[in-house]
């Protein structure tokens, strides 16, 4: 029984560090670009879009397309980092275990 109780307070430890990681991850901030910088996307460790900044110079009315596509890759780029960016942040929680739903 008291095993029981010590791996609960160790178990209720680790819940309560890995939320503090978690409130951590909202604060920090990833930025994904694209077209040498023309695109800048900024996303925060919940994965929330905070913020896209677009070049005068790459915006063509007749090239609606590219922008799209560049738009789309600083995207998914911050995606990426972001995503390492929580693998990193909670990954010593779950010693490398991806738990759906968890992150």
């Amino acid at each position: 029984m008291r095993n029981m109780n010590q791996m609960l307070k160790q178990v209720k430890k680790m819940q309560q560090e890995m939320a503090k990681a978690q409130q951590e991850l909202e604060k920090k901030e990833v930025e994904g670009t694209a077209g040498g910088g023309v695109v800048k996307v900024r996303m925060n460790g919940h994965k929330q879009l905070l913020g896209i900044e677009i070049s005068p110079e790459v915006v063509d009315p007749d090239d609606v397309e590219m922008l799209q596509d560049l738009i789309t890759a600083a995207i998914n780029e911050a995606m990426k980092q972001a995503e390492e960016l929580v693998a990193k942040d909670l990954g010593k929680f779950t010693g490398g275990l991806n738990i759906p739903g968890l992150f």
